[in-house]
């Protein structure tokens, strides 16, 4: 499977003490935490930005605040161009569906640590609907409201980030042809520097090390793993509670779009891995108050 060309190589830092900027857009359940942690051991905790969600700051350039040198996280992106322009930008994708699943029983693990005062707050209704709610009622049931939370979280969620450069952005392409929104999404991925897969990340880990001037750990790394052995596939026991056949085909359109935007940079989604196939190196990560693995 053919690679699309970068939009640029990995910059090196520059003799004169100029550092590049590394952006990392971390799209939940894609092994982010193993990423993200590698590099903060390689570039030290005080030049990464304090923004790790995209809720922990106001909307565009906001999401980069001024002085740091890595960025990563799950932050919007439409103001990335109010970064230095000598900077190094990537995501990392894995098998959509495997994605899918592996949120869907990272919330429900999480949701089982809270007690029932801590469900009744607002704020965590999804918590307690995953809970409380059959996967069949959590995917399709609930009101309008429920719905856009189930479709910003699960719909075609690559196709939507890179589409609207917003962790949350999939209202913003209600209504258009599949065709435009995979168009809008690959242009969206061919603006930054690199899509990796996730049996990739060797190929991340020397990317980074011509950019930091230090080859980071990522490889082979497990962060914060979540219940359940890593090696087990997720997709095949979410699709077994969901009984209705045509739910089962509306849960796997969540991912028909996201699966076509891989193949088009490349990256072979059958497996959840890239090119060369590979073990998946974190199924579940990142605690509640950060970014979701």
């Amino acid at each position: 499977m053919m690679r699309l060309p970068l939009r640029r190589s990995a910059p090196r830092p520059d003799p004169a003490g100029a550092k590049p900027v590394v952006v990392f857009l971390h799209i939940p359940k894609t092994a982010g935490q193993s990423v993200h942690r590698g590099m903060v051991e390689a570039i030290g905790e005080a030049a990464v930005s304090p923004v790790r969600v995209h809720s922990q700051a106001e909307p565009g350039a906001a999401q980069f605040p001024p002085g740091y040198r890595l960025y990563s996280g799950h932050i919007d992106w439409d103001a990335l161009d109010t970064l230095p322009p000598d900077r190094f930008v990537f995501s990392v994708l894995r098998d959509p569906l495997e994605r899918i699943a592996s949120f869907y029983f990272y919330l429900r693990s999480q949701a089982a640590t809270l007690d029932a005062a801590e469900l009744a707050r607002p704020e965590r209704t999804g918590m307690r609907r995953i809970l409380e709610c059959s996967a069949e009622e959590y995917f399709f049931g609930g009101d309008a409201g429920w719905q856009r939370f189930v479709r910003d979280h699960y719909d075609n969620n690559y196709c939507a980030y890179f589409a609207t450069r917003k962790l949350r952005g999939r209202a913003a392409l209600d209504g258009l042809p599949e065709a435009e929104i995979l168009a809008r999404a690959l242009a969206g991925a061919q603006g930054i520097d690199r899509v990796y897969g996730i049996d990739e990340l060797d190929a991340l880990e020397a990317d980074l090390a011509r950019v930091l001037g230090r080859r980071p750990r990522i490889s082979g790394r497990v962060v914060n793993a979540g219940p359940g052995a890593r090696a087990t596939p997720r997709w095949p026991q979410l699709r077994a509670l969901i009984p209705d056949p045509e739910k089962r085909a509306r849960l796997e359109g969540f991912a028909a779009l996201d699966m076509a935007l891989m193949r088009r940079l490349g990256i072979d989604p059958a497996t959840g891995n890239g090119p060369g196939g590979g073990p998946d190196p974190e199924t579940d990560a990142g605690p509640r108050s950060g970014p979701a693995g």
